[in-house]
């Protein structure tokens, strides 16, 4: 695990650490916070115990105080996030992937200038109520997808994560993983409630929502996630995302 320095509970509400990376990487953390991130530019990855979660860009992860979460970086990345005191909300939301309105994106990035929120400012307070209310008030977004405990099924994951763009077979890759297709059907069922060859097309869906934001081209997109025609691609996109590719590439810029 990361160290992160420890903030007491006191007048201080909100701090904030903005960051850009210019590299990939990955970041195990457990803070004494609850965590806000907003994907600025660039896509994040949070994992759990339970789920592997994508973050877009204008797109934002709460993370309660306590929770453990590996963040993969995928550069480049810029992203803002903002550390709330648990005693500043002692009834916190669980962990959740939200939708980032015009209104709560301003104040995050406002909040970010200021460096830190302190309650004994009357202006500060008040100005923390309104994220409070406003991060509250934010639509939850389905980008998530749920993780089997098995280690062989986890390894079969942990592959199709790493490489999503992989043109082996579902069959070469649970070799890999040390398992048979079978047992990985039985698995993945059992403990993610969908087959592996669509908990595979998601992961790969969410590797296409970071190539757009990138600015490639569809088609080029389309070929790299395994689909055979462009229409294929765009009705399996739209069905995952509420928009189209190119809508979202347009949304990215």
């Amino acid at each position: 695990m990361s160290k992160k320095r420890h903030l007491p509970d006191g007048p201080v509400w909100v701090r904030t650490h903005p960051v850009t990376y210019l590299h990939d990487r990955r970041e195990a953390h457990r803070h004494d916070w609850h965590q806000l991130t907003y994907a600025l530019r660039g896509q994040l990855e949070l994992v759990t115990a339970d789920a592997r979660r994508v973050v877009p860009a204008d797109r934002a992860v709460w993370v309660p105080a306590g929770t453990a979460h590996v963040e993969v970086i995928r550069a480049p990345l810029s992203m803002r996030s903002l550390y709330v005191a648990p005693g500043a909300l002692p009834a916190a939301p669980p962990l959740r992937t939200v939708e980032v309105a015009p209104l709560l994106r301003e104040v995050i990035l406002h909040v970010t200038r200021l460096g830190a929120l302190d309650r004994r400012r009357p202006s500060e307070g008040r100005l923390a109520l309104v994220l409070f209310d406003l991060i509250a008030a934010a639509p939850d977004v389905a980008l998530e997808l749920p993780l089997p405990r098995d280690p062989r099924a986890r390894a079969f994951a942990e592959l199709v994560a790493d490489g999503p763009g992989d043109v082996a077979s579902i069959a070469q890759l649970a070799r890999r993983a040390g398992a048979s297709v079978r047992t990985l059907e039985r698995l993945f069922l059992a403990e993610t409630g969908v087959a592996v060859g669509v908990w595979r097309r998601r992961m790969r869906l969410f590797h296409a929502l970071r190539l757009l934001e990138a600015g490639r081209p569809v088609t080029a997109v389309a070929l790299e996630v395994g689909y055979a025609t462009t229409s294929a691609f765009t009705a399996a996109f739209t069905r995952a995302f509420g928009r189209t590719p190119t809508g979202r590439r347009r949304d990215a810029r």
